[in-house]
């Protein structure tokens, strides 16, 4: 099976707000998704979330366009980053250089 990939874009993105409600609608989570850390975390290492072919193939989330809110906010980047790094049911990859 090859992998599902799912692109979350963060063009214009500047602030925690923006990023949690982009997270909403790329990864398409669940209305009852809290918008804050701890249930971004949860929701990204729960695989009922995800379609179950999904999971099965594996899922990679693709962040692009990531540089300016990593720029706008660096500790809150720090702390996406480290929530997208222990994501247990995708793989998240930042996506580097360019705009394509």
């Amino acid at each position: 099976m090859t992998e599902v990939v799912v692109t979350l874009d963060l063009d214009g993105v500047t602030d925690k707000a923006g990023l949690m409600d982009r997270c909403a609608r790329d990864l398409r989570l669940p209305d009852h998704f809290g918008r804050n850390w701890d249930a971004l975390a949860d929701v990204l290492s729960d695989p009922g979330v995800w379609p179950a072919e999904a999971v099965e193939a594996g899922i990679v989330v693709v962040v692009r366009h990531w540089e300016r809110y990593a720029e706008a906010r660096p500790e809150e980047w720090a702390v996406a980053r480290e929530v997208f790094s222990e994501a247990s049911v995708p793989s998240v990859a930042l996506a580097l250089g360019g705009s394509s």
